[in-house]
Parts: C-alpha cells; sequence; structure tokens
C-alpha cells in the first residue's frame, strides 16, 4: 500500500503557501483570526476508524491527501517542521523545494534521537512566541502522543495555549478548490443518485405490498449498495469517467425514521421499528477522496391538508435560506431569514418547532461546527465555501391522525451547496426532488373516490332511462363532467408548482439576454475558393471566351481583357434570350437585399460592400450561348444538391470498429428483419451481441453495427395485441443504413400464422369445427408468449452487454396508451418510463420525456371530438413535436400521465403558431422568462374560457322560439338520431322528466295553434 502512495507536489505547496499568506495577513492587521499565535501544532497519533474526521485528520487529508500516523506537524509562518517515521518520511522528501521550506525529523529505534527531535521542535515553539495555537477538541492516542506530552509538559507552563480551530477552518478547510469541488459534486450525485433510484423504489414497493419491514434492515440494505459498482454506473444523475467506488464510504447514516420517532441530529440512528406509512424521513451522507456530502428528505404518504401546508412552509423556508447564502452575506443572516420567512407565513406558530440549527460547513469534515447556521454566528460567507443545509419542524402535532403512530411527526430537508460570487449557490443535491409533486404519496386514493357518489341523491323517476340504457362516454356533452374533482384540483396544484419551477430554472439558465438575431441561428459566411493560382486557369481562358469548369466549380467570363473567375455558389442563376442574329446570355449574381422572404438569408462579409448584381455577355453563336446557359444551370443544381447532402448528412457520426467476439459464438437472434430495410428490400437475417455493439447480418453478407456507446434508448415491444414482437434502438447519433441515415433501428419478427407451417396435419382428419379452431388459438398463443419470452431475453442480454453504458430495457405501457397522429398516420402512443414511443409503423416517433420543457394541449373545447398535443423541447431551436386528433375520451388520462412524470401542461381552444412563437423565445431567452415565460399559455386558455362562458350566459331563448326550433329540426333536420338527442339534451331539463305521450300531446297542441295539421305538413313535404 506503501508504494501507492502518491502525494500532489502542486497540491501540497499551493495549499501550504495559501494557509501562511491568510496568517501572515492576520499577524499584519488585527490577529483576529489566529489570535497572534507565533506557531501551531497539528498532532496525530495512531490510526483509528471514525466515521468523522478531526481537525487534525482534516489538515492531514488537505495537504497530504492521505492520513499520516504517528506525526507531529509543527507550523510557523516561515516554514513547516514534521517529525514522522522512515517510510513516511520518504513519501515526504518529494515536497521540498517549495515557496515555504519543508523540514522533515526522521524518527528511528534509538530514543535519545527520538527525544532531541522534539526537542527541536520545542525551542521552534519557544523561539516564534509565547503563543502557540493547538486544536483544543482533538483528541488522539498512542505511544508517540504519550512521548509528546512528556517533553511537551516542560514548557507548557512558559507559553500561552490558544484555540487555533476556527482559524483552520476559515483560513484553510472552508474555501475549496475546483478539485476538492468536483470531489464533493460525485459524492453529493452518488447520495443523491442511493436516494432516488434505490431507496424511494424500495420504500415504494414496502408501502404499496405492505410488507414489514424495519427502519434497521432499510438502512441495512442500504448500506449493502456501496458494494455493487455497477449501481453506481447506471446512475441516470452521471459520475465522473474515473470514479471509483473503492473511495466511498458513508459519514452519516442511511438513516430511517418513521412513526413518530424522529431526531433530526447527524447522531440518529435507524431503530427496529416497522417502516409505517406516514411521514418517512430519509438521510445519508456519502465521503468521496476524502470529501463529504449529505441529503436528506421527506416522505409524506397519504398526508392531510395540514401536513402538506407544514411542508409547503418548509420547503419555501429551505430554498429562502439557500438563496440567501451568497458571498458577503454573515451565517446568522441565512437562520434570521428562515424565521422571518415563517413569521410572515399563514403559520407563524412554526416557528416554536424549528431547528436550533439549519446546518454547518461542510467537506473534509462532516459537521464544522465553525460555520454553524445559527442565530448568532457572525462569519462572513465566501465563494468556494461549502455547507449544508438543514431545515426541519420537530415534534409537530398532527391535527387528524391516521393512527397512534401519526399524532406526532417532524419534517426535515438538507442539502449540500457551494456559495457563489454574485448569483444563488449551486445545490449539488439538487438531482433529488424535494417539491410536494415528488415527496406525497397516495396508496388510497381508489378506495376514497366512490366516497362522494353516495352524497348526491337523485330522484330514481327522472333519468331513469339514460341512466340505465346509456353509457356516459356516449354523450360528448357530459365527458368534460367526469372528472374526479380531488384529482383534478390536486393536479392543478401540482402543476402551478411545476410551472412556478420552470419559471425559476429558465431566469437561471438564461440569466443574461443571450439569444439569435430573429430568432434563428445566424448562419456564417464561407469563402468559396476556385483557384490557388495562376497556373490552374483552364487553357481555354486564353481565348477570352466564357469558360464552364466543373471540375472547380467555377465560371471564367472574360471583363475587359481578362478572364475572371466566378465561384457557382456565387451564382444566382443565367438565362439566355434571343434577339434578332444575337444571343444574350444573363448571368445574375447574389447580393444582399435581392431575396425576398426566406431565400434571403445568403450571409456576406461585408453586406455595405459594392456588389455586381449581373452580367450580360452577346453572342451571335446561338447554340454556344445555350450550351452555356445549360451547363451554368446544371451546374448549379449539382452544387445546390451537393450542400442539401452534405447539410442532411452533417449529424451522422463514423461510429467506432465493432469489437467482435472471438472466443465463443456470439448470442444470437434468427430469422428477423430489420427496419429501415437495407437497399429496401425486405430480406431476413440475423442479430448479433458482440462486446461493444450489435450486428446484423442478412442473408446477402450485409452489415448493419451498432455500438452501444451511440445507443439513447432499448425498447422491447410484445406482439400483444400487435402483428410483430420488436426490439428497438433510438441511436445519439444518426448511422448510415445503405444510402439513407436513420436515428431508428428495428428488429422484429412477424408472429402472424402466416410465419408457421400449418400443412401436412393429419390432425385434420380427425379434429372438425370448433374443436380444431380452437387448438389453433391455444397454439398461437403459446407461440406469441414464446416468442415474447425469447425476444424480452435477447433484449436484456444486450443490457447485460452495454451495462456500462447506463441505459436499459424498456417496455411500452399500453394501458396508458392512445391514439394520435404524430406524422401522416393515425397510431398508436405508448408511454414508457423514459419515452414516449409509437414503433409499430414507419416513421417511428421516440420522444424523451427529459427532454420536454413543457406540453400544450391544443384544440380542448366543448363538443370537439378530438384535441392534439404539443411537446416544446428544452432545446428552444429543435422545432416542437405534433401529436394530433387524440380522442377525446383519453384527455383526462393524458393529463394524469403527464403530470405523473412531472411535465408541465396547459390548454387551449385553439391551435397556436408554434414557429413563430419559437421564433421570439430564441430571439432572447431571457426577455421570454423575464415576462413570465409559459405562463402566457395558461393565461390564454383562462382568458379564452373566461369569454365562452360570457358568450353563453348571454345567449337566452324564449319558450315559444325554442318550440318553433324543436319544430323546424324535426321538419328538416339532416342530421342523425344521436345528434339530435345531444342537442335535445337542453330541452330535457326544460321538461323536467315529462314523458313522452305528453311532450307528443304539447307538440300536437302548438301545430294546431299554428294553423298546422298533419295532413298540411305532409303535403308540405311532400311539395
Amino acid at each position: 500500500m506503501a508504494d501507492e502512495v502518491k502525494i500532489d507536489a502542486q497540491i501540497f505547496h499551493n495549499r501550504l503557501s495559501t494557509l501562511t499568506s491568510a496568517w501572515k495577513a492576520d499577524r499584519r492587521s488585527s490577529d483576529a483570526l489566529f489570535a497572534g499565535v507565533g506557531s501551531f501544532i497539528v498532532l496525530m497519533g495512531k490510526n483509528e476508524e471514525t466515521a468523522t474526521y478531526q481537525k487534525s485528520n482534516a489538515m492531514h487529508y488537505w495537504l497530504l491527501g492521505y492520513e499520516f500516523p504517528a506525526t507531529l506537524m509543527v507550523f510557523t509562518p516561515d516554514a513547516l517542521w514534521v517529525v514522522t517515521t522512515v517510510k513516511k518520511a520518504k513519501h515526504l522528501e518529494g515536497l521540498k523545494g517549495g515557496k515555504t521550506p519543508l523540514e522533515i525529523l526522521v524518527r528511528g529505534k534509538d530514543p535519545d534521537q527520538n527525544a532531541k527531535h522534539f526537542e527541536k521542535c520545542l525551542d521552534l515553539i519557544k523561539n516564534s512566541g509565547k503563543k502557540v495555537g493547538i486544536l483544543a477538541k482533538d483528541t488522539t492516542s498512542g505511544p508517540f502522543i504519550e512521548e509528546w506530552k512528556k517533553v511537551y509538559g516542560d514548557i507548557s507552563k512558559d507559553i500561552e495555549e490558544v484555540d487555533i480551530t476556527p482559524a483552520l477552518s476559515i483560513a484553510a478547510l472552508a474555501v475549496k478548490d475546483e478539485t476538492e469541488l468536483r470531489n464533493m459534486r460525485d459524492s453529493a450525485r452518488a447520495s443523491t443518485g442511493i436516494m432516488t433510484e434505490f431507496f424511494v423504489e424500495e420504500m415504494s414497493e414496502i408501502l404499496d405490498e405492505e410488507k414489514k419491514v424495519t427502519h434497521k434492515q432499510l438502512s441495512d440494505k442500504i448500506d449493502r449498495k456501496l458494494d455493487e459498482p455497477k449501481f453506481f454506473q447506471s446512475l441516470k444523475s452521471k459520475l465522473t469517467s474515473d470514479f471509483d467506488t473503492q473511495q466511498l464510504d458513508w459519514i452519516y447514516g442511511p438513516v430511517v425514521q418513521s412513526g413518530g420517532g424522529y431526531d433530526l441530529k447527524l447522531t440518529a440512528q435507524s431503530d427496529e421499528n416497522n417502516l409505517h406509512a406516514g411521514t418517512i424521513i430519509a438521510g445519508l451522507g456519502l465521503r468521496y477522496k476524502s470529501y463529504s456530502s449529505m441529503v436528506a428528505r421527506t416522505y409524506l404518504v397519504d398526508p392531510n391538508d395540514a401536513q402538506e401546508s407544514n411542508y409547503k412552509l418548509l420547503l419555501t423556508v429551505h430554498e429562502a435560506i439557500v438563496k440567501e447564502a451568497r458571498e458577503g452575506v454573515a451565517i446568522k443572516d441565512l437562520y434570521n431569514k428562515a424565521i422571518s420567512v415563517i413569521k410572515s407565513s399563514k403559520r407563524p406558530e412554526m416557528e416554536k418547532h424549528f431547528v436550533k440549527m439549519a446546518g454547518g460547513g461542510i467537506g473534509l469534515e462532516t459537521k464544522d461546527t465553525v460555520l454553524a447556521i445559527n442565530a448568532k454566528n457572525t462569519r462572513v460567507l465566501k465563494d468556494g465555501m461549502t455547507l449544508y443545509i438543514s431545515s426541519g419542524f420537530t415534534d409537530v402535532e398532527n391535527p387528524k391522525p391516521q393512527d397512534k403512530k401519526s399524532r406526532t411527526y417532524s419534517l426535515g430537508i438538507t442539502d449540500t451547496i457551494r456559495i457563489r460570487r454574485d448569483q444563488d449557490p449551486a445545490v449539488f443535491t439538487n438531482g433529488a426532488a424535494s417539491d410536494t409533486g415528488s415527496v406525497c404519496f397516495f396508496f388510497k386514493d381508489e378506495d376514497e373516490e366512490p366516497q362522494p357518489k353516495k352524497q348526491s341523491k337523485k330522484d330514481p323517476k327522472v333519468g331513469a332511462v339514460a341512466a340505465s340504457n346509456i353509457t356516459k362516454t356516449k354523450l360528448r356533452a357530459e365527458r368534460t363532467t367526469q372528472v374526479d374533482e380531488g384529482a383534478e384540483a390536486r393536479r392543478r396544484e401540482h402543476q402551478k408548482e411545476l410551472a412556478q419551477k420552470k419559471q425559476q430554472e429558465g431566469l437561471a439558465t438564461y440569466s443574461e439576454a443571450v439569444g439569435d438575431e430573429n430568432g434563428v441561428a445566424q448562419k456564417k459566411f464561407k469563402k468559396f475558393e476556385s483557384y490557388k493560382r495562376d497556373n490552374q486557369f483552364p487553357s481555354k481562358v486564353k481565348d477570352l471566351a466564357i469558360v464552364v469548369d466543373e471540375k472547380a466549380s467555377t465560371i471564367v467570363l472574360p471583363i475587359m481583357g481578362r478572364p475572371v473567375p466566378f465561384h457557382i455558389q456565387t451564382v444566382k442563376n443565367a438565362s439566355k434570350t434571343d434577339e434578332g442574329d444575337f444571343a444574350y446570355l444573363r448571368i445574375n449574381f447574389l447580393s444582399p437585399g435581392q431575396g425576398v422572404g426566406r431565400k434571403d438569408d445568403q450571409p456576406f462579409e461585408d453586406p455595405t460592400a459594392h456588389f455586381v448584381r449581373s452580367l450580360t455577355f452577346r453572342s451571335r453563336d446561338l447554340e454556344r450561348m445555350d450550351l452555356i446557359a445549360e451547363q451554368i444551370t446544371n451546374l448549379r443544381k449539382n452544387a445546390v444538391r451537393r450542400e442539401q447532402e452534405k447539410k442532411e448528412l452533417e449529424d451522422v457520426v463514423e461510429q467506432d470498429k465493432l469489437v467482435e467476439v472471438r472466443n465463443r459464438k456470439p448470442n444470437r437472434l434468427d430469422n428477423i428483419f430489420v427496419r429501415p430495410a437495407m437497399d429496401g428490400k425486405r430480406i431476413s437475417g440475423e442479430v448479433e451481441i458482440h462486446q461493444n455493439g450489435l450486428r446484423y447480418i442478412d442473408h446477402r453478407g450485409s452489415k448493419i453495427d451498432i455500438l452501444f456507446s451511440n445507443v439513447k434508448h432499448l425498447f422491447f415491444q410484445p406482439c400483444t395485441h400487435e402483428l410483430i414482437v420488436i426490439i428497438h434502438v433510438h441511436l445519439k447519433n444518426p448511422i448510415m443504413i445503405g444510402k439513407k441515415k436513420a436515428k431508428d433501428v428495428q428488429f422484429y419478427r412477424e408472429a402472424t400464422d402466416m410465419q408457421f407451417d400449418e400443412t401436412g396435419n393429419r390432425k385434420r382428419k380427425h379434429r372438425y369445427g370448433d374443436e380444431e379452431e380452437f387448438e389453433q388459438e391455444q397454439e398461437e398463443r403459446r407461440r406469441r408468449a414464446q416468442l415474447d419470452k425469447q425476444f424480452k431475453r435477447f433484449a436484456e442480454d444486450i443490457q447485460t452487454g452495454a451495462r456500462d453504458e447506463g441505459w436499459g430495457v424498456d417496455i411500452p405501457f399500453r394501458e396508458l396508451g392512445y391514439n394520435g397522429v404524430p406524422n401522416r398516420s393515425n397510431v398508436f402512443m405508448q408511454p414508457t418510463a423514459d419515452c414516449l414511443v409509437q414503433l409499430t409503423e414507419p416513421p417511428f416517433t421516440v420522444i424523451t420525456l427529459d427532454e420536454i420543457e413543457v406540453a400544450h394541449l391544443e384544440r380542448v373545447q366543448f363538443g370537439l371530438k378530438n384535441f392534439d398535443m404539443v411537446f416544446v423541447f428544452k432545446d428552444f431551436h429543435r422545432p416542437p413535436i405534433h401529436i394530433n386528433t387524440i380522442p377525446v375520451e383519453s384527455l383526462e388520462p393524458v393529463k394524469e400521465w403527464l403530470d405523473s412524470i412531472n411535465i408541465a401542461y396547459s390548454e387551449g381552444p385553439l391551435n397556436l403558431n408554434w414557429s413563430t412563437i419559437m421564433k421570439t423565445i430564441t430571439a432572447d431567452p431571457h426577455q421570454f422568462f423575464v415576462d413570465g415565460g409559459w405562463s402566457f399559455l395558461a393565461a390564454e386558455s383562462d382568458d379564452e374560457g373566461e369569454d365562452e362562458e360570457e358568450e353563453e350566459s348571454a345567449f337566452e331563448m324564449s319558450e315559444s322560439d325554442l318550440a318553433v326550433s324543436e319544430e323546424s329540426s324535426e321538419d328538416e333536420s339532416d342530421f342523425d338520431d344521436d345528434a339530435s338527442a345531444d342537442e335535445g339534451s337542453a330541452s330535457d331539463e326544460v321538461s323536467a322528466g315529462e314523458d313522452w305521450d305528453t311532450l307528443e300531446k304539447q307538440a300536437k297542441k302548438k301545430d294546431r295553434e299554428g294553423g298546422l295539421d298533419d295532413e298540411d305538413s305532409g303535403r308540405k313535404r311532400k311539395r
């Protein structure tokens, strides 16, 4: 192990220089930090395994990167003296020669020599001044310590000891450099990964299946995750490529608390009580390369209104503390800010429940009390400091407890942050969501939903026919009312939070006014070069004739007795006209301001320069002029075509070579078809799994290679309700298949009877009718199940082969699917865990949910059978995706799905011009969010709804007019019975449940009063 010790000399000298410079500056001013000490000592005894570091441990790691047991360090403003053993001294020898001198005194087996080394250190301390700095709270032991104490005791009466713990925190450990911050970020990502991608899933499963699991058992299960490197490699919050799981260690927890027993201190432990479905607090902290991070979250299971309100208040307080933490702010102001937020809220009584200390410093030490966040700490924050913010309410009374264990509860949120200059702090643990939509779990919704139905009692005689014979979903007028009001209110509240979060993220991302002029990325001027030297001109130019040089894509024109080359990219078009004996050739060139509309986007190096717009040549050789005009036109067409092909293929990547499996046969799946088909021909082949990718080989020997590093998503779609079973690969960058680029590659096999040989079956002679059909159905079900099992296993093998890439097999949720038109045809869209897909018919649709900024539902209004959905991406230069003509029956499920995956959505009655909207946004994203961001979508839909209500309320109809309209509709309506039934729903309410005989008598009476009887009306119809 000793051979592996490598101390970074540059980091050592930089940090030692930083410490001594701060010390000297303090001595020149007022000695406020170091209290006038002339020297200080850092003493380390024998190595002891502890979860938390002392100041002496932290100083060793800060300077050396390692702990050096049985070592004495004596610091003076001008030098560092180290007393240590022979082996450790070898590692320190390479650190000599820096700005601050390093002196090493090597201990051996000679007691007299060792005593002399200690005596030399004592002389240094005496000569440096009467005040010597010590770490008063550190405790260490061992023979080395005992020997030092005997010698040090002789001079202890002649010197004054000063605790320099605060000085080392502020001058050395508090402000982190880039290397330290990188380690803390990795530590925080690992912590949030365990919290979000393991603990939350495990907790949900335990509560959902009502398992009996103790807090200790759950904590131990989390603890064991540190021994699984694959877990950290597959985290969504990507760790650095050189992340070493061997350097991870626990510093806090993992701690799980529920059921009324809560302790928000860092000393808390998980007990033997079972996990309780109520208020659950989970906290954990990891150390990576000696640097720590902490995260804690409160999860509420079926919370009541009071609990939700208190949590929202805590979240507001927590965010206020985080936002207040900036360079130059006194630490006590953070705590006072939290108290002021509580006092100004609707629940000021919660102040007494707020924690007395809301966090502290973190880094090499788990908890640096020098930076403790309380009401008295006057220390000032600096850029580069790292804190853990721990907000919490303790021992809160529950007004509506679900059971005995829910009578009191606590709430806590902990994050690790970094202080920055002139901007909000960076939250290292923001990967663990803390908004109410992410921490509230509702398991009792299904049981509670039927209750409101019992409250509303109706007369069974009224509407009995409609209630018994007509389903609610058949009536369009009724659809909008079939909404669970509780779920809708919860969605609305959650959407408000998501909208606010999007607004804050937008303002943070686009903090300065940066954008594209006119809302589009500006094209850059391209310089075209025809010839580098004169000798490259075609030989024909000597004749001073027009020469079309296809090789150089250039036209050489004779001007003033000289050949002048013009690159074809400078030519707009060429035309030839005949007048008498002469032919005129006119060549038009591109110039600023010439085009109108979309085509006027040609960039120029200097638009203010003088440009030649056209040149005209005259000749008697009509045929030659025809030929030249044709050559220029063809050259221009070829140039445009080449540019288009280049632009189309610019995002196609050249993949690395596929590393084939050599020592064994690769895992393969045969009788497979691929889409898009190679060369447009449908030929079967086989898919093989190799070391770093997939290879598809058809029967002709043509190959398609897909590297795992280029795979973005992998899908498996079973053949249930489909004619084919699919393994679909969605790529990060397109590849070439034949002559076309493809970003989606699909491997499939048909699951129909045509794929199986049914001929020559002797059983047909003895099986007739339904019995044979039943056997065929059973056989088809068995084949389909076998096919699904085979393809799913192969997809899982692909995932295993690409385990280092961080993606897995995604399966569509058919029960959440709905019909829509993403391209031209009506297809069945299906959500997956990470995407919204349509994999059955090309062109395929794969929308990554993490890339979506907002969703907007269009044409949502009364009476329409369909609505449209638009997804706007976080990359505003990417055009929005439209899914049109979704049945209105899917409106509520779509809203619920969008809300469940934390996508902010809005709705409106009209289709919007999204190209214009996106140009406005990309022109100045900062101003867009300053003006309210996406709130204009919600505001527009609200305004429209108010206008409709006003219009409806302004329209009234008299009973006589209503009767006449009914009469005319009966006589002249061309609509079907269903439409008439829909329109007659309003008159049903007026009739107040009268039967058909009464209504018919009233209609005949109206006819007689109008001077019409049945015969007259019949005659009218005949005419």
